[in-house]
């Protein structure tokens, strides 16, 4: 009988690596699909500010700030069981979630919320900056001293790119609603944004196409501006 050429337990050694390794993904996308229930919750709260008046949306801020809640605990879990394990082996689980979670903290915190994390208080406009993000989710950023969980600048650009997205609806739906001045607020702001984003030299092919529709969305909050500047709708003492 011939000698085997090649040892059969190299084969099962592997599949015992490939065993654990199924299992940490499978323990990560538990976590995973809880934090996307919660960022759903928290969207659904942020989300009434569209039909919400200006004067009354400290209510959604709350409301959002008790859902996001939520979602750091559940990130700080994700947080723990992640650094166990090689960061970039499986941040692919996670990073869109993380995205969308830094989404709905910018959001509200422009909305007004987290005014904590703020040197100076505002009632609503101003932009948490990664390292406020980082302090609110209770997680460290753009990390390179160790393998651990972070989060991303790549996670934080995708995630202000996304409130671009929203605030260009809330502009046109803040005209809806009667409020001239949130307009030219969010257009101030956005330009502030899209000049910033020129400022980079993105590597990552994603964000790049990505942040080339900025200037869409500035395009379309601009048509707003004009149309209500053609209406004589624009505040007086309001100024481009």
């Amino acid at each position: 009988m011939a000698e085997k050429m090649v040892n059969p337990s190299i084969f099962q050694h592997l599949q015992s690596k490939i065993d654990e390794e199924t299992l940490v993904g499978e323990e990560l996308r538990d976590i995973v699909n809880l934090l996307e229930k919660q960022e759903k919750s928290a969207q659904a709260a942020l989300s009434r500010a569209h039909s919400t008046p200006t004067p009354e949306v400290s209510s959604v801020v709350v409301a959002a700030e008790s859902a996001i809640r939520y979602e750091i605990d559940t990130i700080q879990k994700l947080s723990e069981a992640a650094s166990k394990h090689p960061y970039y082996k499986y941040n692919g689980i996670w990073t869109r979630n993380i995205q969308d979670a830094c989404f709905t903290i910018l959001l509200c915190g422009w909305l007004g919320g987290y005014q904590e994390v703020f040197s100076s208080s505002s009632a609503s406009g101003q932009l948490l900056t990664i390292e406020q993000v980082g302090q609110v989710m209770k997680v460290p950023v753009n990390l390179k001293d160790r393998d651990s969980f972070h989060l991303t600048i790549e996670e934080y650009l995708h995630a202000l790119i996304s409130l671009i997205d929203e605030l260009a609806r809330l502009a046109r739906n803040s005209v809806t609603l009667g409020d001239y001045r949130r307009p030219l607020q969010i257009s101030r702001f956005v330009k502030d944004l899209h000049a910033g984003f020129q400022i980079l030299n993105l590597k990552n092919d994603i964000l790049r196409r990505r942040s080339d529709g900025i200037k869409y969305r500035v395009k379309e909050i601009e048509d707003v501006v004009y149309d209500l500047s053609l209406r004589d709708l624009v505040p007086k003492e309001t100024t481009e």
